[in-house]
């Protein structure tokens, strides 16, 4: 019940519009991680796919939705940020390509994926997954450059999704450029675009950032909630990850709006 008055409170807001007023000049960077039906209820990775449709609709409908490089070179430039939103995508399944890409393409919306490179094309099974009892394959490399030549960007999230809060120094150094080289021979291509694993503020420690920049990045993405506003540092970009714990597209824009996107730590 709580959720559904949570709903139609969120519609009735970016219906009339309040919404800008309560965002202001800030952007909104999403965070999804599978699309995919027919998964266990304790599964807080994973949107359906009807539900995915009904996300991009409604970021479509109440915001102007960017390319990520596109919302990066705004925040350099210092230019205003209200109302543009960024889609992005982590850990690389293979969902992506096979049930979200399409929608996207459909509605003409951007997006970036970022990849966990090493695991591209192989049978890991990350600890969060084994521990549902869950198996999701991965992206191969030839999937990743066909999101690349249909016009997705294509971002880094280390070789191997390492804690970037508990590793430092050549390690670190090698997760973070190292997936970047990896990407840049695969696809051609510049890679700008990087998240954090886990994205929450203790997995990235200063020291890291600032390896992160030495790696030619121009952000650095985490997932713990809130918006961006105008003279944002885009090495310390917020992102809003998308769960289940969400009602709803209108579910989520409230949250967002009153300021209450946070995960807590």
């Amino acid at each position: 019940m709580k959720q559904r008055v949570k709903t139609l409170i969120g519609h009735c807001l970016f219906g009339s519009g309040l919404d800008a007023a309560l965002i202001a000049d800030a952007a909104l960077v999403v965070a999804f991680h599978r699309v995919q039906d027919g998964t266990s209820p304790d599964d807080s990775l994973t949107t359906n796919v009807a539900m995915f449709e009904r996300y991009c609709r409604f970021f479509r409908r109440h915001f102007r939705v960017v390319p990520l490089p596109d919302l990066i070179a705004r925040m350099e430039t210092g230019r205003r940020l209200r109302g543009h939103l960024a889609i992005t995508f982590d850990d690389g399944y293979r969902d992506n390509y096979e049930c979200a890409a399409p929608v996207l393409e459909r509605l003409s919306l951007p997006a970036t994926f970022f990849v966990v490179t090493d695991w591209l094309g192989t049978a890991v099974v990350p600890w969060w997954d084994e521990a549902l009892g869950a198996r999701h394959p991965w992206m191969t490399w030839d999937d990743v450059r066909s999101l690349h030549r249909r016009g997705f960007d294509i971002g880094a999230h280390t070789r191997t999704h390492i804690d970037l809060g508990t590793v430092s120094g050549a390690l670190a150094r090698e997760e973070i450029a190292g997936s970047r080289a990896k990407l840049e021979a695969e696809l051609k291509t510049p890679i700008e675009a990087f998240a954090y694993p886990y994205g929450r503020r203790g997995n990235v420690t200063d020291a890291n950032r600032a390896l992160v920049k030495a790696a030619g990045f121009r952000c650095c993405c985490s997932a713990y909630g809130g918006v961006n506003p105008r003279g944002m540092d885009p090495f310390r970009l917020q992102r809003v990850p998308i769960s289940p714990w969400y009602a709803s597209p209108s579910h989520l824009g409230l949250e967002v709006a009153l300021g209450r996107s946070f995960l807590s730590e």
